[in-house]
């Protein structure tokens, strides 16, 4: 079953194409990677698909709903959901508090606040959840990210570098919950430079160049494409840390 259809998608900035007639589709429950270099127009398209940045031309369907023009509000209440990479927590706030705002998209405070501490034990951090989150460590404050998109009870979550400034175990432990999610229904898009990381929790690449699908593949089949090796990761992506 096809969870999200994406067809033709292009955007422009100017004269610079940063999107150009993106296909694809995702069946649900697949852990997709995004992968390309700086400018290859990765946070356009996450950003596209969340309703941040409406598309010059194309399609976005969401479980069967058309999502092209829809505020991220709404995108979210649909069911896709996003991580930031730069990390904005309302420092002088509980981190309890912080991952119940995402609660209210769908259920009253006190239910938010029961959903809020779910979300924040599956990241590991219900220990933490009185503490203020200015006084959180950078992984730490990553996961309240995590915790505070998965309260918002998503069908596809769009996580953008979650592992970024992780140490190996820590890493481990995101990608454990990763697969853990996608098992519990949930399909996961993933923009990730941990090349290692991406290959291993993966059940499929997309590689972007320029703004264009230059790849879609088994993470086998793309990490074994001359193109791709040559134009992204230098090398073979066996040894690409």
């Amino acid at each position: 079953m096809t969870i999200l259809d994406v067809r033709g998608i292009s955007r422009r900035f100017g004269g610079l194409h940063a999107l150009s007639d993106v296909t694809f589709s995702v069946p649900k429950g697949q852990i997709v990677g995004l992968i390309g270099p700086n400018g290859a127009g990765k946070t356009t398209f996450f950003s596209t698909l969340c309703g941040l940045i409406k598309p010059d031309s194309g399609a976005i369907t969401l479980d069967g709903t058309s999502i092209v023009g829809q505020k991220p509000h709404k995108v979210a209440s649909l069911g896709m959901t996003k991580t930031f990479q730069n990390v904005a927590l309302f420092a002088e706030s509980s981190v309890l508090d912080n991952v119940l705002t995402a609660g209210l998209l769908r259920h009253d405070v006190e239910t938010a606040r029961e959903r809020a501490l779910v979300c924040l034990d599956r990241v590991g951090l219900k220990s933490v959840a009185e503490k203020m989150a200015g006084n959180l460590s950078f992984p730490e404050r990553a996961r309240v990210e995590l915790a505070r998109a998965l309260c918002t009870d998503p069908k596809v979550l769009l996580l953008d570098e979650v592992m970024a400034a992780l140490n190996p175990v820590e890493m481990q432990e995101i990608m454990d919950l990763i697969r853990q999610l996608r098992d519990d229904g949930i399909t996961l898009l993933v923009v990730e430079h941990h090349m290692r990381a991406i290959m291993a929790i993966c059940d499929r690449i997309l590689v972007l160049n320029f703004g264009r699908l230059l790849a879609d593949g088994s993470p086998r089949d793309v990490a074994n494409d001359p193109v791709v090796v040559e134009a992204y990761l230098g090398r073979s992506a066996e040894g690409h840390a």
